[in-house]
């Protein structure tokens, strides 16, 4: 079967995952000792966040050279080696590709500064020029708040997320080529594929009207710059380049739009293999609202014969434990929700420290925060720090095994001492305990991965649905106990019970 169909992937953050040298920020050596952690969690790939040169105005959204490594991360070396140990481990990695913008020190835009309007160095970007010296081109609005303007070099130049992130010009040819030889320098050292930012908004309407919303989140369809249908001829030229090497390369997208319809469109046979499922990370904790996010997704996929992708969190969201409600109560929905997702047909994505259970912090300093959400909203929007803090592995005190040193780029709450990688393995209830389990039972079942599922009849605010040969998922999505078949076994259940009634906030994975 092709791997990627149903493939587990572990999302690291680099800037928060391990730390090598005891600087407080993660680093690539620090993953590479890591690695066989992720081989006995039972994950089948690594996806790793930007480690490119970078200014880190966006902690490395804003890359200065794709073909190299920032040194606070490590070296060149550095990552051809942590790709060598993966594969040696069975472990395939899945690199980050931020096409959309370059740096504002990259040598592109430094070149386009220094270069009058009209020239082959501008022709790169988004150039333009305003009604008037101090007027935009139009309305446009930042992701991360104000406009999305700024003047430089006596004309406007567009950036959808910070200033120091220019949007290049997709229309431009010199542009596409780069980022095929982008792509040829990582596969050649042995990328498995790449996880594309912002992959629904590399078009931009050429008009570049104003909008009559003003939004950045999913935009309507006919929006002037998320989700043109030009952004698929490029993923059409990717698809073809990655075809031409061995061991099924990959491209998987972080693609915002209205609908699981429109999301389909980027992962028809000759375009995006897999995509981030958006849709279930934003269901409520409601019964019915997770079986319509399951059944769109699956429905809309099914027509282009992709398969789902379903993922919970990232470093972009809050963390489920606390979107689900924190606390006692957002610990065992997160449970419950990790083995729906690992029983659901097609693949999942796991972010870094939710096998631990970690909530958002909420509580970080203020000094201590560096995305640029907050800084550009004025501090009303916390930004997404707070998912970010770097992982507890071991110890009672910070930094808690992130590194050999005491500190971290962002502080780790006191409260971590109990969720450290070292105390879970040795609690058979924890949420690391459990991810384990789970994983390797879906190794082990044979009805679990790529495939189809039936829904059967269940309890109000229960999902219950059978795949073959012989697997049946139950998860009580209300507060009242659920009654539960007397004919299955039970293989595995996300909080213990005795029967027969299945407790709130409950999944349990059964053999028929």
């Amino acid at each position: 079967m092709t791997w990627w169909r149903d493939a587990v992937i572990y999302q690291v953050y680099v800037w928060s995952f391990a730390d090598s040298n005891g600087d407080g920020i993660g680093d690539l050596p620090g993953v590479r000792s890591r690695l066989p952690y992720l081989r006995s969690l039972g994950v089948d790939a690594v996806w790793l966040n930007p480690f490119y040169p970078s200014p880190q105005a966006d902690n490395g959204y804003d890359v200065a050279d794709h073909r190299d490594v920032d040194p606070r991360f490590g070296t060149l070396a550095d990552a051809e080696a942590l790709i060598e140990d993966a594969h040696r481990l069975g472990l395939r990695v899945i690199l980050d590709l931020v096409p959309n913008h370059t740096s504002d020190r990259h040598p592109w835009f430094r070149a386009a500064l220094d270069t009058p309007p009209g020239s082959r160095e501008r022709a790169r970007y988004l150039f333009r020029d305003g009604p008037r010296s101090d007027q935009p081109p139009n309305n446009w609005i930042s992701a991360f708040g104000g406009r999305a303007w700024s003047r430089a070099g006596g004309q406007w130049y567009l950036h959808l997320f910070a200033p120091e992130q220019p949007d290049l010009d997709w229309t431009n040819d010199e542009v596409r080529a780069e980022f095929r030889d982008i792509l040829r320098f990582w596969f050649d050292r042995g990328a498995d594929g790449f996880r594309v930012d912002v992959a629904h908004g590399l078009a931009k309407d050429p008009q570049m009207p104003d909008v009559d919303s003003l939004t950045t989140g999913a935009a309507p369809e006919g929006h002037p710059h998320w989700d043109l249908d030009e952004v698929h001829d490029v993923y059409r030229e990717w698809r073809a380049l990655a075809d031409a090497y061995p061991g099924e390369r990959v491209f998987v997208g972080e693609i915002w739009v209205q609908s699981p319809e429109r999301l389909a469109r980027y992962l028809r046979p000759d375009e995006l293999h897999t995509a981030f499922n958006f849709t279930f990370l934003s269901a409520t904790w409601t019964a019915e609202a997770l079986r319509t996010a399951i059944d769109e997704s699956l429905r809309s996929l099914r027509a282009v014969g992709a398969p789902a992708t379903w993922v919970l969190s990232n470093h972009d969201v809050t963390r489920h434990v606390t979107r689900y409600g924190g606390g006692e109560a957002g610990v065992r929905r997160a449970r419950a929700a990790a083995l729906l997702m690992l029983a659901l047909p097609g693949g999942a994505y796991v972010y870094q420290g939710e096998e631990l259970g970690l909530p958002e912090v909420l509580d970080l300093p203020d000094e201590a925060r560096r995305d640029p959400t907050f800084f550009r909203s004025g501090g009303t929007d916390p930004g997404r720090d707070g998912c970010r803090v770097p992982l507890p592995w071991s110890g009672e005190s910070p930094s808690y095994g992130f590194g050999p040193g005491e500190k971290s780029w962002l502080p780790q709450p006191d409260q971590w001492a109990g969720l450290t990688v070292e105390r879970q393995s040795d609690d058979p209830e924890s949420m690391l305990r459990l991810y384990r389990a789970a994983l390797r039972q879906r190794r082990l079942l044979p009805a679990l991965g790529d495939g189809e599922m039936e829904w059967i009849p269940a309890a109000p605010g229960v999902l219950a649905f059978r795949r073959e040969p012989g697997f049946v998922c139950m998860v009580n999505v209300g507060d009242s106990p659920a009654p539960l078949p007397v004919d299955l076994s039970v293989v595995l259940a996300s909080s213990p019970f005795d029967g027969p009634l299945l407790p709130g906030a409950t999944a349990v994975w059964f053999r028929s």
